[in-house]
């Protein structure tokens, strides 16, 4: 995660300031609807808040992220990032000797499985080292970044989960010990008390579960929870550039999801680790999101890029049934 120094990262926040004017003159990177990169609106308000979902997968490269972040804080958007880390979490595993473990949903998801020990680990790495990796590396760049966890300040809280329903040999069955929950509050208060007050809150998972006990949660629903939170636009960043309606031909990008119609067929599109970055956007905009953008990471201004209609975007209109019609 640090491939590239201090100054190179400065370097890159620099240009983008520097060549700010020209990228909107041409119909660039400028940031709202009226084309400019200032964070109030045409008509006055404010620009809602970008939370930025940064994958934990080796070929997701958090460099343009960390600097794109820099340039929107520096023209006064308020900024959330909340990041994965699932690879490292496997890798520190094996790296003890264990093996991970996945399990497959009834509805066909596939997700962790955490068991106490998993959970150990999960706790280490996530809180422990990638989130100060990463605080550190905004810091680097110029940003205000101060990590949290779930649970500083009963930031994620909800039920735990103690057994899970899975698949397993084509049956149903009832898997006991797990270690995760469901996020169903965000402390949204504090969030807007820390970016009130010049900071950028770097957000990773466990959560805090209704027992007192930090639990496991998957991290794009974490940062739909948030962006729900804050009625704020979310961007999912990850190792493709959207969502394709042919998974295997990045030619088949579904650009947008404005209907109830066009998100049913993002839905079947979706297949694999996509299925939950599309269930993520529809729990986001369900509580409350402006706006969810499913989009690359391994661009040179993979945020900027996202919001000025890269990738796939979904709007709120996705989720809700045209007046009049059938109930």
């Amino acid at each position: 995660m640090t491939g590239y120094t201090r100054e190179e990262l400065l370097a890159a926040h620099e240009q983008l300031v520097d060549n700010e004017d020209n990228l909107i003159a041409d119909g660039g990177i400028g940031i709202g609807d009226s084309g400019t990169s200032s964070a109030l609106r045409a008509d006055g308000g404010k620009e809602p808040p970008v939370v930025v979902k940064i994958g934990g997968a080796k070929a997701v490269d958090p460099q343009g992220a960390v600097s794109d972040v820099a340039h929107l804080v520096a023209n006064g958007t308020d900024v959330v990032v909340v990041h994965g880390g699932s690879t490292a979490v496997d890798e520190t595993l094996e790296e003890l000797g264990e093996e991970p473990t996945y399990v497959e949903s009834p509805s066909g998801v596939s997700g962790r499985f955490t068991d106490e020990r998993t959970m150990e680990v999960f706790s280490m790495v996530m809180p422990g080292k990638l989130n100060t990796d990463l605080t550190a590396l905004f810091r680097e760049a110029g940003v205000d970044a101060l990590g949290l966890s779930g649970v500083d300040g009963g930031l994620l809280t909800g039920p735990r989960k103690s057994a899970v329903r899975v698949v397993e040999d084509g049956k149903k069955k009832i898997k006991r010990g797990d270690h995760s929950g469901k996020i169903t509050s965000v402390n949204a208060t504090l969030l807007e008390t820390l970016l009130d007050g010049g900071y950028t809150p770097i957000v990773t998972v466990p959560m805090l579960a209704d027992d007192g006990v930090p639990v496991n949660a998957d991290a794009d629903r974490a940062a739909a929870a948030v962006a729900g939170a804050l009625g704020a636009k979310l961007v999912v960043l990850t190792d493709v550039k959207g969502v394709y309606a042919d998974p295997d031909d990045e030619s088949t990008l579904i650009e947008t999801a404005d209907t109830p119609e066009e998100f049913s067929a993002l839905e079947s599109a979706a297949e694999g680790f996509m299925t939950k970055k599309v269930m993520a956007a529809k729990e986001a905009l369900d509580g409350g999101a402006a706006e969810v953008v499913v989009s690359d990471a391994n661009l040179n201004d993979p945020i900027v890029t996202a919001l000025n209609g890269g990738g796939t975007h979904v709007t709120p209109g996705a989720l809700v049934e045209a007046e009049g019609a059938e109930q």
